[in-house]
């Protein structure tokens, strides 16, 4: 069951490590007898399918989630084994597909146009006539 990312990446099955136990979520007393909980790992640092610069990438923004160069997720919302892989499979997949993604374009501060700031003065009068209107006539 390998674990496709992207079209241009897909992670062998033997480069993930699973660890099962019981787990504290729904499931009533099924729960005490069955290990529903699941952990997923990969080690980022030491996959063959990653180039060198997707490697370099991956261990520098998901640093904090990762110990030892290798990353874990965890599912246990759902009852059966079963589900709870396919759900770690889905979170590792996002994780990865965030972490290889471009950077995303830097914005460039512009200035407001000359329409824009006389449209911003025009409602700025207009409200302070209205405010105006709405005073006590002076006593002239």
């Amino acid at each position: 069951m390998d674990l496709e990312v992207s079209p241009a990446l897909i992670i062998p099955e033997r480069e993930l490590g699973w660890r099962f136990s019981r787990s504290s979520g729904p499931g009533g007393q099924h729960v005490n007898t069955s290990d529903s909980r699941v952990e997923l790992i990969w080690s980022v640092a030491e996959s063959e399918k990653l180039s060198d610069d997707q490697r370099m990438r991956l261990l520098t923004r998901l640093a904090k989630r990762l110990v030892d160069g290798a990353i874990t997720v965890t599912a246990s919302e759902r009852r059966s084994q079963l589900r709870n892989r396919e759900l770690a499979l889905a979170k590792l997949a996002d994780i990865v597909a965030t972490g290889l993604a471009p950077d995303a374009p830097i914005r460039r501060p512009t200035k407001p146009t000359r329409g824009s700031g006389r449209r911003h003065l025009a409602a700025k009068q207009q409200r302070s006539a209205t405010k105006k209107q709405r005073q006590r006539p002076s006593a002239d």
